[in-house]
């Protein structure tokens, strides 16, 4: 029995953005070429590859943040995107607290952004100093940041870097407890193949052109995956199950925010940090 997330039925979900025949080339080098891609209202795409395969750019493509030379992106008029990009830099120096950093792009009723900090589990840090919180809350900062846009796309640039194995369980079921909230569509990069396979709908494997794409089930079994990422592509179980807890390093039993369920990607047992 599947237990990945529950997807819209593909005949009644709007598609948001969509890709056809896309192409980039950067510094005189082709970094994309005839890539088809296409996200609708509340599925989970995840994009994988090597590195330097062109998952940020085209990610950023899709955003409109780069210009392509070949190919075309529609995007649904009026479309609201919620964007956590991979890095972003704050200068040492700068004395900026969790809540005025929220403000800074946009001017947000402070009641919505302790709301966003609430809805992603880290409402303690809003006033403390950005510099001084860890990098797994501050991934979850700036996907409350993505979330005070409301939107219809949430775009995550590898959301689980610098969060440990327990923080990635509850990340992605608050980011599926959004994504359900909102009936929003999701479009994820992730080099974490466990987490590809158990918490999303579709997979697009790209190496500058799409080598496969489907369901994960489908996609584990493609040769061109299992040649692009060699015994690692085996090691990956699709095989998933879902729990309401997640299991801390000491042993200990942590439960999840209540109602949400995050399927792990192990044949085995619950997921172990």
């Amino acid at each position: 029995m599947s237990t990945h997330p529950s997807a819209p039925s593909p005949d009644r979900a709007p598609v948001l953005v969509q890709a056809i025949g896309l192409g980039v080339t950067l510094g005189g080098r082709p970094v994309l070429e005839r890539v088809d891609l296409t996200v609708s209202a509340g599925e989970i795409v995840t994009l994988v590859g090597p590195n330097g395969a062109g998952k940020t750019t085209l990610v950023r493509a899709v955003l409109g943040l780069v210009r392509p030379t070949a190919g075309t992106v529609r995007r649904r008029p009026w479309l609201r995107v919620g964007y956590m990009p991979q890095k972003l830099a704050i200068d040492a120096t700068l004395p900026l607290t969790v809540r005025r950093f929220l403000g800074l792009w946009r001017r947000v009723e402070p009641a919505r952004i302790a709301a966003a900090l609430e809805e992603v589990g880290v409402g303690r840090v809003a006033d403390s100093p950005v510099q001084a919180i860890s990098g797994g809350e501050m991934q979850r900062v700036l996907l409350a940041r993505a979330l005070l846009s409301d939107p219809e796309l949430l775009v995550l640039d590898e959301p689980d870097q610098a969060v440990d194995v327990q923080g990635q369980a509850e990340l992605f079921a608050r980011i599926d407890a959004a994504r359900r909230a909102r009936g929003c569509g999701v479009l994820m990069v992730s080099h974490d193949l466990h987490t590809v396979m158990a918490r999303t709908h579709r997979v697009v494997c790209i190496n500058r052109h799409v080598c496969c794409s489907g369901t994960p089930e489908d996609v584990s079994r493609h040769p061109e995956f299992n040649a692009l990422f060699g015994r690692f592509a085996a090691e990956v179980a699709v095989y998933t199950h879902r729990h309401d807890h997640a299991h801390a390093g000491d042993g200990h039993v942590v439960p999840l925010p209540d109602g949400h369920h995050h399927p792990e990607g192990h044949g085995e047992g619950c997921h172990h940090g």
